[in-house]
């Protein structure tokens, strides 16, 4: 078991390489409220326990998100490129439930059903494009994919610019990945893809005050939170949300969760049984916990299981130590694909609870529908990558193999 002092949480190369559930269960045992200060202003409290981290989700006006939600050290951004105070996930009451509202309704279950056609076609055209060569990327060729196409659908973002869109996003969580950095810092990287958004948003803006539509940017430019239109910046910031938003969490959720289903045999064989058990796809959020943590900032004076939270203080609410919390998970490190109940925080909670939950949901009881249907023997085909990060579990490269459609074909006539 690793000791307290072998834990760094502010190191990303930890979440790469490191036993990070096995630090989540040294925390939880022996410093649930932890206070981490490897360098002098460097510091932040750590909230690993289920019952902790949903108090505090549960308390967004003393423990605000105008601050920054990503636990990260970089030089302060300046305030127009930060985003805090301007974008949904940056905004506390009374501002924030006004703003959500502006396209809150356009992700409720009524709403997202509605596109579920639209995301079976562009799954079958995914598993379409690559059945015939019997291998490719899991993560590049079909998890990614599913997601990009479905938000951009939604804002009416023309296929012709979804590269732009994957760019971004990537560019933006994988910021501290040199991949995606290619020599600049975390910071020059987020500012340069900010940039082409800002561009690529205040065109489309323009277009939808001159010509409005039904899609999510027109909703943006023609919404009003509490009685006001959106400012520039703010209709800019709230579609990059969007399309980050859309991407990331069902990409890693969907990659880490065919991970688990190939290591896991037994499991994997009741899912192929039933895909479209709702039951399986919570499984998957928990155990993959896609969004590793979002920070706060304290408000005002705190006191967590006697410790002394003060106001100003960095507080990380680690959704992936509190989905593993046997307190509230019995036998946690256990992968069950018909857990129930499975109260797991991987789209948090509260105020703040991810927009997208409900779209993220339905794209990946889709996408793996339609994988275990056309790709029932698909299977590891070399070594994993994962992304460096210590905000998103999000893996790079899965390369993986399976039968071609025509061997399929094949083997059903034989």
């Amino acid at each position: 078991m690793l000791t307290l002092e072998q834990i760094d949480l502010a190191d990303i190369d930890f979440f790469v390489a490191g036993d990070i559930h096995g630090a989540f269960h040294t925390l939880r045992e022996q410093a649930p409220v932890h206070w981490q200060e490897r360098r002098p202003g460097r510091g932040f409290w750590s909230l690993t326990r289920y019952d902790d981290v949903l108090a505090a989700y549960r308390d967004p006006l003393g423990f605000s998100s105008e601050r920054g939600v990503t636990l990260y050290f970089g030089e302060p951004p300046p305030q127009q490129q930060s985003g805090f105070g301007r974008m949904i996930i940056t905004t506390d009451p009374p501002r924030h439930p006004k703003m959500r509202q502006v396209v809150s309704r356009r992700f409720t279950p009524h709403a997202v059903k509605a596109h579920e056609p639209m995301v079976r076609r562009i799954a079958g055209e995914i598993v379409d494009a690559v059945i015939e060569r019997g291998e490719c990327d899991f993560v590049a060729d079909i998890a990614a994919r599913l997601p990009t196409a479905a938000i951009c659908e939604m804002m009416g973002i023309g296929r012709e610019h979804w590269g732009l869109m994957f760019a971004i996003a990537n560019e933006t969580v994988g910021r501290h990945d040199q991949e995606y950095a290619r020599g600049r810092s975390g910071q020059e990287a987020v500012y340069a893809a900010q940039a082409q958004a800002h561009e690529f948003f205040a065109h489309e803006a323009a277009r939808r005050r001159a010509h409005p539509t039904d899609d999510l940017i027109s909703a943006l430019v023609h919404g009003a939170a509490g009685g006001a239109p959106l400012s520039e910046e703010e209709i800019s910031f709230n579609a990059i949300l969007l399309v980050l938003g859309g991407q990331e969490t069902t990409r890693n959720a969907t990659s880490g969760g065919m991970l688990a289903l190939i290591q896991h045999p037994a499991e994997r064989a009741k899912f192929l049984a039933h895909p479209e058990a709702p039951e399986a796809i919570e499984e998957l959020l928990r155990w993959t916990s896609p969004v590793t943590h979002i920070m706060r900032t304290a408000t005002r004076d705190h006191e967590i299981r006697g410790e002394k939270i003060r106001a100003g203080d960095r507080v990380v609410l680690w959704n992936a130590a509190a989905n593993r919390d046997p307190a509230q998970f019995p036998e946690p490190d256990r992968f069950d694909v018909a857990r129930t109940p499975n109260d797991h925080l991987a789209f948090g909670h509260g105020e703040h609870f991810c927009l997208g939950a409900n779209l993220a949901r339905l794209e990946m009881r889709v996408m793996f529908e339609e994988v275990s249907r056309r790709m029932p023997d698909l299977e590891l085909a070399g070594p994993v990558e994962r992304l460096r990060s210590n905000f998103v579990a999000g893996i790079k490269r899965m390369p993986v193999k399976f039968s071609p459609r025509a061997a399929q074909a094949a083997g059903a006539l034989a």
